[in-house]
């Protein structure tokens, strides 16, 4: 097997069918791979690189279904067309990968179509690991698509951003200080949000006697959370706390508890059965991020969350029309019977 043609990193989080077809597109569009020429059988690629019969079967579907490839019985996967219009190579790095981020990943991929090969990596919230990443890829991207959630906020991590070239840098979901220069950017204003997505659940929110707000120590989250929270209640006179740990509390008639970590959730409602208490009478729970299953736990979740498949598709539009424009990400509160 010619092992040129074809790059497989396990370090990276972009699928392995999505990396078969991004290495064979480069190929092609470097001239190692013609009109004409073989592929490597789907055994071949699946034993040379370790992966799955059904994931080199997935890639080269794809190959075929945008027109690049065919196969006959006896020749194999061959090229048909080796007129690759793909001009942009995205360096995708995100903190994580949860329901939501996945969410921004697939319409961002979606929209960006056939123009964009895409590199993506996830960095646990970690500095350092962020700070490697960028260091053995800092050449060779058209464009540089981060999501900068930090548990601790590294100077060399800014450092690091602020030598891309500000032409191909594009901030995702949080707006980290000491970036400078003109960027793209799509972003949550997160003290604003709350802010007034508890003001919309208001009416809701006056059978009660006391708001909690459960944020973690060490959490990648922005404190602008908490000054959100504090300045609504203080501004409406309402009486509230803020806890760091859930199961070091008791849960008590009159509190609406809003969470901002999923882990929060799950522990909270674990407590429900125990405390007699019924949730969306005698207290109230307010979730971040919407995700699918929110919608049917305790017969709906109320959720304040930011619209992560629009910052996906906006993310895309800005690199394809090479717009360096601040785009305030659009949120939504979901009042739901947990409320």
């Amino acid at each position: 097997m010619n092992e040129q043609i074809i790059s497989i990193n396990e370090f990276s989080a972009t699928p392995k069918y999505q990396q078969l077809v991004n290495s064979i597109l480069e190929s092609i569009r470097n001239g190692r791979l013609k009109k004409g020429d073989t592929l490597p059988s789907i055994n071949e690629v699946s034993y040379g690189y370790e992966i799955s019969r059904i994931t080199v079967e997935k890639g080269y579907n794809e190959l075929r279904k945008r027109n690049f490839i065919a196969s006959h019985p006896g020749k194999g996967f061959f090229i048909i067309n080796d007129q690759v219009e793909q001009d942009l190579k995205i360096l995708l790095l995100f903190n994580k990968l949860s329901a939501h981020k996945k969410q921004i990943y697939d319409a961002f991929v979606k929209n960006l179509g056939t123009r964009a090969a895409i590199d993506f990596y996830i960095y646990n919230n970690d500095a350092a690991q962020f700070c490697k990443l960028m260091e053995s890829h800092k050449e060779g991207y058209s464009n540089y698509v981060i999501i900068p959630n930090f548990i601790e906020v590294d100077e060399h991590a800014i450092k690091l951003i602020n030598k891309i070239p500000k032409e191909k840098l594009l901030i995702l979901d949080k707006m980290l200080a000491g970036i400078t220069g003109k960027f793209a950017s799509v972003y949550q204003p997160f003290q604003q949000d709350i802010e007034k997505a508890l003001a919309q659940a208001w009416d809701n929110l006056k059978k009660y006697n006391r708001m909690v707000l459960i944020f973690p120590e060490n959490s990648y989250y922005p404190k602008d959370i908490m000054q959100g929270f504090i300045n609504f209640c203080i501004s409406h006179e309402f009486d509230y706390k803020i806890i760091n740990d859930i199961r070091k509390s008791k849960l008590r008639p009159g509190e609406v508890y809003i969470n901002v970590m999923e882990d929060d959730l799950v522990e909270l409602l674990d407590m429900v059965p125990d405390s007699g208490l019924e949730v969306g009478k005698d207290i109230g729970v307010i979730s971040y991020n919407e995700t699918p299953l929110k919608k049917f736990i305790l017969n709906g979740i109320t959720t304040i969350s930011t619209d992560f498949r629009s910052m996906g598709e906006t993310a895309a539009r800005l690199i394809l029309t090479n717009k360096k424009d601040h785009i305030e990400n659009p949120f939504s509160l979901r009042i739901r019977k947990s409320l």
